[in-house]
């Protein structure tokens, strides 16, 4: 890596002993003993009575439904059945949400999405929605003995243009296999995560997924150009547009990306996908202070224009927690307040590099950044990389649980909340060292090209008194400075009773008149959302 300062720019050696091999992958962790039952940790929530008790016929029903075309079902009524069969779809990878689901099913075909919620419709069982299980608000997972729906079987890719770009595939596609075989077309998925892994692409269009690179290929409700939806009484919405522009009526797609289920589950989606990149460089910068951070991604935007694909802010603390937890070296020596993450992508190797490099004079020049280094190779890119990417999963290592909070802000008043956030936890005496405090440490990070702040709060357990710190502090915290509660992973059962604090009551009710729209019976999505 090249390493930066005022005075020299440098090739440093040390470098070379980084471990190159250091996982984006999403990893789901292993826990010693099981969380507590959700119902159990929110009493407010009661079962509702409308929804009707899963029996041994309808498991037999549904066990008819997978015959034709495969698929599979996870039954809990089965007394030879493991019950820890059921743990990956009942319990979500925090570990903080837990359900207790009898049955799992994993169709295989759209129709077969179908005759299951149209079975379940007439039934009045309700139903989850799953996908990869990434989220972080519970969405995916059941409170009480919803039937899981988990897309993991549809997974097909069906086909690929490369004169349009345009991808059509299966929900249940994880997101790094889709990635892949797009290289192979020398094109790339427009949509990049740490849990590319795992996370499947239906999951990421029912969440709008944000991710990484956002600030160069656009959000994914701009690239989805059609979907196939299958609606609670199983009608199937058949809207797999392949053409950049559209204008016959409402654009209905819409109303799907970013409900997380509660009108329908997607089935299908086509993507406008654009070309690989011929040149990528990643640079990574000790900042002094929040102030030069905003000045950075100033100068950055300025002097990059077109080529800049990422800018990620990273606080020490996360990556003090990075150099405690995983085995891939710190790049700079020193120490810093801050840290961001810089990548450029374009077509042209020399042209971008004399852009990257007349930036990091600038910035020097200006003592904006104190320090860096610039990945001179593939493997040190994901070095470079695995100090964002692998935040989360070093705070799940930190302790025995996280309080997460995925919040959009102004960028002048971002990394605000984490220092309050840390004031009030001091001041009510829940943050400190001693194992009598339960906050072990808060963590800011995020994407400053959609002021997407990460707020994380890593605890020695998860605890009542912490929770009613945070909240709804934190969402009246961003409400005053007109934010959003939720940048990524959508509302879920964790944000549901703050919804208020981001859309207003006739929007709301809005959003319930469509609800009995699409699903009078209320099967999609219960005690969640809206």
């Amino acid at each position: 890596m090249l390493f930066l300062r005022k005075e020299v720019f440098t090739q440093v050696g040390r470098f070379a002993a980084v471990n190159a091999n250091a996982s984006t992958k999403f990893c789901s962790l292993r826990f010693a003993h099981k969380p507590s039952f959700t119902a159990d940790s929110y009493p407010s929530l009661q079962r509702d009575s409308r929804y009707a008790t899963l029996n041994q016929a309808d498991v037999d029903f549904l066990k008819s439904i997978l015959k034709t075309e495969g698929g599979s079902i996870v039954n809990g009524l089965d007394q030879s059945t493991d019950p820890s069969d059921l743990d990956a779809f009942n319990t979500d990878w925090t570990h903080k949400y837990r359900g207790k689901t009898e049955v799992a099913i994993k169709p295989k075909t759209t129709q077969q999405v179908s005759q299951i919620l149209k079975y379940c419709n007439s039934r009045k069982l309700a139903v989850v929605p799953q996908g990869g299980n990434t989220g972080l608000v519970g969405g995916s997972i059941p409170v009480f003995d919803e039937i899981v729906l988990n897309l993991g079987l549809m997974n097909k890719i069906h086909s690929f243009d490369e004169l349009s770009g345009v991808l059509s595939l299966d929900a249940g596609v994880i997101l790094e296999n889709a990635d892949s075989f797009l290289a192979e077309k020398d094109h790339m998925f427009p949509l990049d995560l740490g849990a590319k892994g795992s996370c499947q692409v239906g999951g990421c269009a029912a969440t709008a997924a944000g991710g990484l690179r956002l600030l160069r290929y656009g959000s994914l409700r701009g690239t989805i150009l059609g979907i196939e939806a299958v609606l609670p009484d199983g009608t199937i919405l058949d809207n797999m547009v392949t053409l950049r522009k559209d204008n016959t009526g409402l654009d209905l797609k819409q109303l799907f990306i970013g409900s997380e289920g509660y009108l329908g589950i997607i089935t299908r989606l086509t993507v406008i996908c654009p070309r690989r990149p011929r040149s990528t460089n990643v640079a990574f910068f000790g900042v002094s202070s929040y102030e030069n951070v905003l000045k950075a991604f100033s100068e950055s935007k300025a002097y990059l224009t077109e080529i800049l694909s990422a800018f990620e802010l990273m606080d020490n603390t996360s990556q003090r927690l990075v150099d405690a937890h995983s085995s891939t070296q710190r790049p700079l020596e020193d120490e810093h307040p801050f840290y961001v993450l810089l990548e450029t992508q374009g077509s042209n190797k020399e042209h971008d590099e004399q852009k990257l490099n007349a930036l990091i004079e600038h910035l020097i020049e200006d003592e904006v950044i104190t320090d860096g280094v610039i990945a001179q190779d593939e493997s040190q890119l994901r070095v470079l990389w695995e100090r964002r990417e692998g935040i989360t999963e070093c705070l799940a290592k930190a302790g025995s649980g996280v309080y997460k909070y995925d919040v959009s802000l102004p960028l002048k008043v971002l990394y605000d909340l984490v220092n309050d956030t840390k004031q009030r936890l001091t001041d009510l005496k829940l943050l400190g060292e001693s194992s009598d405090h339960p906050v072990i440490d808060v963590v800011g990070f995020g994407h400053m090209g959609d002021g997407n702040l990460h707020l994380n709060i890593a605890v020695r357990k998860y605890d009542k008194r912490v929770e009613k710190a945070l909240q709804p502090w934190v969402f009246e915290w961003v409400a005053s400075h007109r934010g959003s509660i939720s940048a990524e992973h959508g509302l879920g059962l964790l944000k549901k009773p703050y919804i208020g604090y981001s859309k207003s009551p006739e929007m709301i009710s809005l959003m319930k008149i469509l609800k009995n729209v699409f699903d009078p019976n209320g099967i999609m999505l219960p005690y969640k959302y809206v």
